[in-house]
């Protein structure tokens, strides 16, 4: 061996030292320009977009099937679903909250739920729809706020739901530490029940994003009787390949979505996946955590840590100081005049109140009774067909969810378990959820009808196909939230695979796991009026189903058919909610629960 001088080592390390530093300061300097770069881009995109939603409504759109069309397509969708997103993110955090903390309204507001989720989009379009174009008739704003609002109605239930019973499930030390640290309302939210909501939030909006591609069809492509909404978007287009039989097209549009979902996926869930990591509750810190070299980067920014140390934080910092001299003064303050303005101030609340609820009261009485009158023109033969219908979808949905926990289960927790496993699967997994099954659709009917099958049987699929995600999704989340503590006193005592599974696994993934089958059961009744009801080719396919008859009535104009359908499968979801889920839920609450 060649012994080298120590002063040419020594040169040689300091160049290499020279070379890492220069790197060092070279690397935020270019995340810094990719910063910029997204920032300009987006305002670009805010421009272009406020022009064509403030101008003047289209009265006819023509889908091209071109495949230059697909950029511009994409950008209206996306922006679609993400405002969609960030909708329903807000109102899950608001509705789970207030549901969690408040007993009187805490019954009333889950059944509220229950209803809203058994609701099909297209119950929801004709109404909401009209509401928007009459409410913006001069712009094209207000069939875009309707589209985005009916994606809302497909992705925010089970993230209402995952929140809620998140607050529900919080360890009682972790309360009571926040309660001694005499946490306001707010900081309580940020530094508690955020956090620890985290992980079920985090890979719930995976699957309400993934929702939003499902539905985003429906919402592009809907046109009531004479009047035409559609909107330009990668939904519209799929649709409008699937329907006219066009696979180069329909190869084109996947291909697009499928990239879409890929760069999502890179640039959006893996960092957030990796920074919601940090948020498990455990006592002994896992060995390998999941890893995401863009949250990396970002981490190491020069802009974004100087905008967090000089304006984050100490805007934040300046809001808590404010909550406690406020509460410090009103603790100070014990003198009768100001006990006396808090009762008045109390009073005129519960006044307020009192009329608000009188006149949401009044008006839901109201509506009620004009929604009612219109099924006087429903017939004898149409009610029974409606019955007949309903109990096919319930068997179809029953089944769908069966063939859905078979696999969903154990691969979630193997994926949960396995952070190297999850960096290969969660990419698959999410490609695989975002890609619409509609869009899919024909290929697999067009299969089931060579080989004698059906709609009958295809529906199942196809119920499958859009609503598994949801389990598998949270059996994940529930996976990923077990302490490394637990399992790896399961190892150190040698559990048996049977031991592990029922004294760890099972119960530590409950939670989870009845939020992904409540929000999948109701997934699955949704998706039955695409999938009981379906355009192929300029022809129609349907088969028996409560789904069909919603979309038949839709095409046609029939809202008392309409009406008494939706009706009808909303009583039958809340009904099974009621009997099966609620209960199951309790005792989520109270036997599964995590704490000491």
């Amino acid at each position: 061996m060649i012994q080298l001088p120590d002063r040419f080592n020594q040169v040689r390390n300091s160049e290499m030292l020279a070379r890492s530093q220069v790197l060092r300061r070279s690397w935020p300097f270019v995340i810094d320009l990719c910063v910029a770069g997204i920032g300009l881009a987006c305002f670009y995109g805010l421009v272009q977009l406020a022009r064509y939603w403030f101008g003047h409504p289209m009265p006819s759109i023509t889908i091209s099937l071109s495949p230059h069309a697909l950029p511009l397509y994409a950008f209206y969708s996306i922006v679609r679903i993400w405002l969609a997103y960030a909708l329903s993110l807000a109102f899950a955090i608001a509705y789970g909250y207030i549901a969690a903390y408040n007993p009187r309204v805490e019954a009333f507001m889950i059944a509220g739920l229950d209803i809203l989720q058994s609701i099909p989009v297209l119950s929801f379009l004709p109404g909401v729809m009209l509401a928007m174009v009459a409410l913006f008739p001069t712009r094209q704003i207000g069939v875009e706020m309707g589209a985005i609002i009916l994606i809302f109605t497909g992705q925010v239930w089970n993230m209402a739901f995952s929140f809620y019973s998140s607050l529900k499930s919080i360890p009682r030390e972790l309360r009571e530490a926040a309660s001694i640290y005499r946490f306001s309302h707010w900081q309580r939210l940020v530094e508690l029940e955020l956090p620890y909501a985290a992980i079920g939030l985090v890979w719930n909006s995976m699957v309400s994003v993934a929702g939003g591609w499902f539905f985003l069809m429906a919402c592009e492509m809907f046109v009531l009787g004479t009047r035409d909404f559609r909107l330009p978007g990668l939904g519209s287009y799929l649709q409008t390949a699937a329907s006219t039989g066009n696979a180069s097209a329909i190869s084109w549009g996947l291909f697009t979505m499928v990239a879409i979902i890929v760069a999502t996926d890179q640039l959006v869930w893996r960092p957030i996946i990796a920074w919601s990591d940090k948020f498990k509750f455990e006592q002994v810190e896992t060995k390998s955590r999941i890893r995401s070299p863009l949250l990396h980067l970002l981490q190491h920014s020069r802009a974004l840590h100087t905008l967090r140390s000089h304006t984050i934080q100490p805007l934040s910092e300046a809001i808590y100081q404010k909550i406690a001299e406020k509460r410090h003064r009103a603790e100070a303050s014990g003198d009768p005049h100001s006990a006396a303005t808090q009762k008045n101030r109390e009073r005129w609340n519960a006044l307020i109140r009192t009329v608000i609820i009188v006149l949401a009261v009044c008006g839901v009485v109201y509506a009620a009774f004009q929604a009612l009158a219109l099924l006087k023109d429903v017939q004898r033969s149409e009610f029974v067909q409606i019955l007949e219908g309903a109990l096919a979808t319930f068997l179809r949905v029953n089944v769908a969810l069966l063939l859905a926990s078979v696999w969903t289960i154990p691969a979630g927790v193997s994926i949960g378990f396995h952070p190297r496993l999850a960096r290969i699967a969660q990419p698959l997994a999410q490609i695989a959820a975002s890609v619409p099954a509609t869009a899919l659709f024909p290929v697999v009917l067009m299969a089931l009808v060579r080989i004698g099958g059906g709609l009958g049987v295809g529906s199942i699929i196809l119920m499958m196909l859009g609503t598994q995600w949801y389990i598998l999704f949270n059996v994940i989340a529930g996976a990923m939230a077990i302490p490394t503590d637990l399992r790896e006193v399961a190892t150190l005592f040698r559990f048996s695979s049977a031991q592990r599974w029922r004294t760890l696994i099972l119960p530590g993934i409950f939670p989870y796991l009845i939020t992904g089958l409540v929000t999948a059961s109701g997934g699955a009744w949704n998706a039955s009026i695409i999938a009981e009801y379906f355009h192929l080719k300029n022809q129609t396919l349907q088969t028996l189903g409560l789904g069909a008859v919603i979309s038949a009535a839709t095409d046609s104009g029939k809202f008392h058919l309409l009406l008494l359908a939706t009706i009808v499968m909303a009583g039958m979801v809340v009904t099974i909610n009621r009997l099966v889920w609620r209960p199951l839920y309790r005792l989520a609450e109270t036997r599964y629960k995590l704490g000491a």
